[in-house]
């Protein structure tokens, strides 16, 4: 209970933050929650299954592209649109989880990169369709849903907000449940949870569907708010960054994949604006934060003694 409680009262802080922050945090905040999401779902497959993927910049394009595509050359409903997006993410990570999880280690990374590279490749191929690296915009009539328009902060930021506050009640759920321990077991030691008779297979796989769902919804919803599809989105730059979202912030914790975005998003910001050498402060900093607190920040906290921490 206190650590629902702890969760539930960050949601508030966040839900509270619309109404005192200026416009430009304003929109930034909408921005961190919703990569924030696509960083829970990768956080399932690496912080808690212990999968390393190169890949999942495929399954956060994947959505993105499903959404847009069917808005922009399909003509579907923005709501039937954006409900495609995590159902192509689930479906492309679970397609590539039944090749890729027959390997293991580097095999399993390469093998995942490989996938997300031929994706991004196929966009700029393909770029008649799916306007290649500039990609395409989206119309202020396609980013309504309802009475709701996305291309308001307001609703923007309340739409950013409640995919981040159900992804990460949804992890803590997970995580807290018998599938969540089998998931950890897993990462600790896979061939003991093999021997005591689970599906260590059928585990993983499950833990990198539910990654690809979560990392479709954030980038089918990132499409919407922001109205533009790009193919920079599926280079392995967005593969590279949940992954250091999730270590900045305490891999296997559900709050770090928050902290973690948020921290590098306004490191990055601020470095940006007192020096052009903005990526050495950057990686300064990363590097720092390997030697002095390898687990991340919150996994910090979770050695020093708040062992309760999910």
């Amino acid at each position: 209970m206190r650590m629902l409680a702890l969760h539930l009262a960050v949601l508030a802080g966040i839900a509270a933050l619309q109404f005192v922050l200026p416009a430009y945090h304003h929109t930034n905040a909408a921005r961190i929650l919703v990569l924030a999401t696509y960083a829970i779902g990768f956080n399932i497959a690496f912080g808690y299954t212990g999968l390393l993927s190169l890949g999942h910049a495929l399954f956060f394009a994947g959505g993105m592209y499903a959404t847009g595509l069917l808005i922009d050359q399909g003509g579907w409903q923005p709501w039937a649109a954006l409900l495609a997006g995590p159902v192509a993410g689930g479906v492309l990570a679970a397609g590539v989880g039944l090749l890729a999880l027959r390997t293991a280690g580097p095999a399993f990374m390469i093998v995942t990169l490989m996938f997300a590279q031929a994706f991004h490749l196929a966009i700029l191929y393909w770029g008649r369709f799916t306007g290649g690296d500039e990609g395409f915009t989206l119309s202020g009539a396609a980013r309504r849903i309802g009475p709701f328009d996305l291309a308001d902060p307001t609703t923007r930021y309340g739409a950013a907000f409640l995919l981040f506050a159900a992804a990460m009640l949804g992890c803590l759920a997970l995580v807290r449940s018998r599938t969540g321990r089998v998931l950890i077991a897993v990462r600790e030691n896979e061939e003991r949870t093999r021997m005591l008779g689970y599906d260590t297979f059928r585990a993983k796989l499950l833990a990198l569907a539910l990654s690809g769902l979560l990392s479709g919804a954030a980038g089918a919803t990132y499409g919407l708010m922001f109205g533009y599809v790009g193919g920079s989105f599926a280079a392995i730059q967005y593969s590279i960054l949940p992954l250091i979202w999730v270590l900045l912030g305490g891999a296997g914790t559900v709050l770090g994949p928050l902290l973690g975005t948020a921290l590098l998003f306004y490191l990055i910001d601020w470095a940006s604006s007192v020096t052009t050498a903005s990526q050495f402060v950057v990686g300064a900093v990363l590097i720092l934060l390997v030697l002095f607190a390898p687990r991340g920040l919150l996994g910090l906290l979770r050695d020093c003694g708040l062992r309760s921490l999910p």
